[in-house]
């Protein structure tokens, strides 16, 4: 009976073996990007992650090997803050394939969006960007977290800033209040006029 109870809390342990901390992707953003103007965005060093090309696919490929039965096990947190990594990293990953561009709108043609291409795998499943944002991180009923919106970055002008650290469940409160309040503290998106009375926000509000 005890070696039964043994053999069963060894697969349990391997089966869980993805690493929550997600130290590659961490490593990642702690050496190429920096916060930029009092902190409230962030710039990110695209040849510097071209040069560690293959720590960043190191952990790519640890995303993908995660099965859904592992993920559906897993707390809300630590599945929330897998996805928001998954999502910020195969961004990078898109960018890093077309470099050097302008901007990521340049990956897209006259008949789709690179938010449409269907290039990561995942869960057992090849996803495009809008499909994991929006099939995944703010399926109804799934997190119900408004804050996804300051920690998903869309490699875009109007996007939030990519943290310089990975998401990870025990820090995720923390890290999304403070994602928020650096993007309402951002004055180029949101300001009062105050000759005109008026209250501008970022188009992310719409």
């Amino acid at each position: 009976m005890l070696l039964w109870a043994l053999l069963a809390l060894s697969g349990l342990a391997q089966a869980d073996s993805f690493d929550h901390r997600h130290k590659g992707w961490n490593s990642l953003l702690e050496r190429h990007v920096h916060w930029v103007r009092e902190g409230v965005a962030s710039e990110v060093d695209y040849p510097a992650f071209a040069r560690d090309r293959q720590a960043l696919d190191t952990y790519l490929a640890q995303l993908s090997a995660v099965s859904r039965a592992e993920f559906n096990g897993w707390a809300r947190d630590q599945r929330l803050a897998f996805l928001i990594n998954a999502y910020n990293a195969f961004t990078v990953q898109l960018i890093l394939d077309h470099y050097p561009i302008a901007s990521i709108k340049d990956i897209g043609s006259l008949f789709g969006s690179p938010w449409k291409r269907r290039f990561i795998p995942l869960l057992g499943q090849t996803l495009s960007l809008d499909d994991l944002e929006h099939g995944l991180i703010r399926q109804p009923g799934a997190y119900d977290e408004p804050r996804i919106h300051f920690v998903v970055n869309c490699a875009s002008v109007g996007c939030p800033a990519l943290r310089p650290e990975a998401l990870v469940a025990e820090q995720l409160e923390g890290q999304l209040e403070d994602s928020l309040r650096r993007f309402l503290g951002d004055r180029q998106r949101n300001r009062f006029d105050r000759q005109g009375k008026q209250l501008e926000v970022s188009r992310i509000f719409d």
